[in-house]
């Protein structure tokens, strides 16, 4: 169980090659972390992951076959993961970007981000959160998105997505809330990752350890909602209130 200072023994990545999730593993107090689990599917970055931890002495790593698009394999996922000891912090961290261009002519690329983005969260989260309320303790980490806060022409396909995710988890957060279990939504802006590779950086871009170091900081203060930097939780304010023709004009 996780203590008064955030220090947890137990940790599920859904994702496991997420950078953003290995970089908040290696952030965590180490002094009573005794598993964790990378969910993910196999791959050379699912690897690299487990190298990273492995080299950093994080004890107890264990890897499980996950792919969020199969919702049908969730249930043996989540309880074989939970079945081996507590989890205390368990990070929803996959997801695809997708390409607008291709999803608009290709709409089956666009339910396929759907299906990962939202769905595949849906499946995976409910289940998690039985577990967590089980347990009576528990932080349910979902890596959410600004992108979300108000859809844009140049992605809105991709700002669809997390806009579900994140009212799902704000719903999730809502009727877990007085069971010991909670939701932490995290909105980063543009963070520098493999997915964003190539892509022109926006305002206030920042790095995979920048947005760790935010989400073990929520995690000790017990919050629901952080913006990733925290800044932008005024520039998406601000733009949330722009008037729809105004908007359109917007280089976004």
């Amino acid at each position: 169980m996780m203590d008064a200072l955030g220090e947890p023994q137990g940790v599920l990545v859904l994702g496991g090659s997420s950078e953003i999730a290995i970089a908040t593993v290696l952030a965590l107090p180490r002094g009573r972390l005794r598993r964790v689990v990378l969910a993910g599917r196999p791959s050379p970055a699912l690897d690299e992951a487990v190298a990273t931890l492995n080299k950093a002495m994080i004890p107890g790593v264990e890897v499980m076959d996950f792919d969020a698009s199969d919702t049908s394999q969730h249930a043996d996922v989540v309880d074989r993961a939970f079945d081996g000891g507590d989890i205390d912090v368990a990070l929803l961290a996959f997801g695809l970007l997708g390409d607008q261009a291709a999803a608009e002519a290709d709409p089956d690329a666009a339910v396929e981000v759907a299906t990962v983005n939202y769905t595949g969260a849906v499946s995976v989260g409910l289940r998690v959160a039985a577990r967590l309320r089980q347990q009576g303790h528990g932080t349910l980490v979902v890596l959410s998105s600004v992108a979300g806060d108000r859809a844009r022409r140049s992605n809105f396909v991709y700002g669809s997505t997390k806009a579900g995710l994140d009212a799902f988890a704000q719903g999730l957060g809502d009727a877990l809330h007085g069971t010991g279990a909670r939701v932490l939504i995290v909105r980063p802006g543009f963070v520098r990752t493999k997915m964003t590779t190539g892509l022109d950086e926006a305002p206030m871009t920042i790095d995979p350890q920048d947005v760790a170091k935010i989400i073990v900081t929520a995690l000790r203060k017990g919050k629901e909602t952080v913006y990733a930097p925290g800044p932008l939780r005024f520039v998406m304010a601000g733009l949330k209130s722009v008037p729809r023709p105004l908007f359109r004009k917007l280089p976004l």
